[in-house]
């Protein structure tokens, strides 16, 4: 059993497909670290997509090796009918129901959620792989200290982090999020990533949920709240732009590219705003001396963050495999203008398909490797003892 003064926390940010890039980087991870090693995160954070990549990792582990490459082996056979259901009269029923409602304006009083695509086939998925009890064996053995998976509640507004952990944590609340005690399960992962008008909600106890990004202004506050000092952050978003001239539009934006906008607000804007505040903060504490700030009682400690993104645009990658999905799919998608340059953002996020995903894992594994010193200094053992 492992015990540290310092605690590592990861967080696996949300994003559909794009959630192939953490596998990569989590490949690469698992090179440095010897064959039978337990996991080297105490704190392991999830939110959409990344909630499920965070409960497997969670489920085992006592060896990270063997979560890593039972993760890998589904992502890089992934195809789209496991995730959701692809078969052209699926399809036609989910999108004539989502248009009729969008034509009714709310007045068709027939109970039912607003969504397009039908997501049985990921909960069967799930159900195989994720067990509460694995989770709780890991918090009881040690290996781990806490699960955090964030969804948003519809009722409520509120982002909830709900963490299976330690029994010394303690639910926490701030302005529209809180921290609340939960077993995970598979009903958390579901609701954490399911994307608005996309998937369907779920309901958790008294409430319907959808996607985690969605108001989560501070994504690594739930790392924070169950006590992290060392913070790894795997994104999904090309940070380092290459400058591009603004040019004159003449076309107005697709209906795909409007929703691949929105989409990357949800996901990806506030993760970065976040990470910015982060370090200055950092910066803030290195100027005010240790005991000026005991002295004022200002409670701020620094937080080492360490990030990796992709280096490529994913939306861009994500043209080279459309031909991958299914023919259905692939005609709902060219309906809206998916299959254009600019908005080829939207089928990111759905292109659940082997050749992409595997494009994904192996960008994520390079660009982790870039940055391998960085990585080993942040799991250092230096403040680790063994018993």
């Amino acid at each position: 059993m492992k015990k540290q003064q310092q605690k590592i926390s990861i967080i696996l940010s949300g994003g559909g497909a794009r959630a192939a890039y953490q596998v990569g980087v989590l490949r690469a991870i698992a090179e440095m670290q010897p064959d039978d090693s337990h996991n080297p995160f105490d704190i392991i954070c999830g939110t959409s997509a990344g909630a499920i990549n965070a409960a497997a990792l969670a489920t085992h582990a006592y060896n990270f090796n063997k979560s890593v490459q039972r993760i890998h082996n589904i992502w890089s056979n992934f195809h789209a009918h496991h995730v959701f259901k692809t078969d052209s009269w699926s399809l036609l029923k989910t999108s004539a129901n989502w248009f009729m409602a969008m034509l009714s304006a709310g007045m068709n009083k027939r109970r039912g959620s607003l969504h397009l695509l039908n997501r049985s086939p990921l909960k069967k998925l799930l159900e195989q792989y994720i067990n509460s009890e694995d989770i709780q064996y890991s918090i009881d053995s040690g290996y781990l200290h806490a699960l955090s998976i964030t969804a948003s509640g519809y009722t409520s507004q509120q982002s909830v982090s709900f963490f299976h952990g330690n029994d010394s944590l303690q639910p926490w609340s701030r302005s529209r999020r809180i921290g609340a005690r939960a077993k995970i399960t598979v009903p958390h992962l579901m609701a954490s990533s399911a994307i608005p008008f996309i998937f369907a909600p779920v309901r958790l106890n008294r409430e319907f949920f959808g996607d985690g990004s969605m108001r989560q202004i501070a994504p690594i506050s739930p790392a924070l709240h169950l006590g992290a000092d060392k913070i790894l952050i795997i994104g999904n978003r090309q940070e380092v732009l290459p400058s591009m001239p603004r040019r004159r539009v003449v076309d107005e934006p697709s209906i795909a590219q409007i929703a691949g906008h929105a989409l990357d607000s949800i996901f990806l804007d506030s993760l970065s705003a976040d990470i910015e505040r982060v370090q200055r903060i950092n910066k803030t504490i290195e100027i005010i001396p240790e005991k000026k700030r005991i002295k004022h009682g200002i409670e701020l400690r620094k937080v080492d963050v360490l990030v990796i993104s992709p280096s490529r645009n994913l939306g861009e990658l994500a043209l080279e495999y459309l031909h991958e999905l299914p023919t259905s799919l692939r005609f709902l998608l060219k309906s809206i203008g998916a299959y254009s340059r600019n908005s080829s953002s939207l089928a990111s996020y759905l292109l659940f398909e082997k050749g992409y995903c595997r494009a994904l894992i192996e960008l994520g594994y390079q660009d982790a490797m870039i940055q391998a010193e960085e990585i080993r200094e942040l799991l250092s053992p230096e403040n680790q003892v063994r018993r």
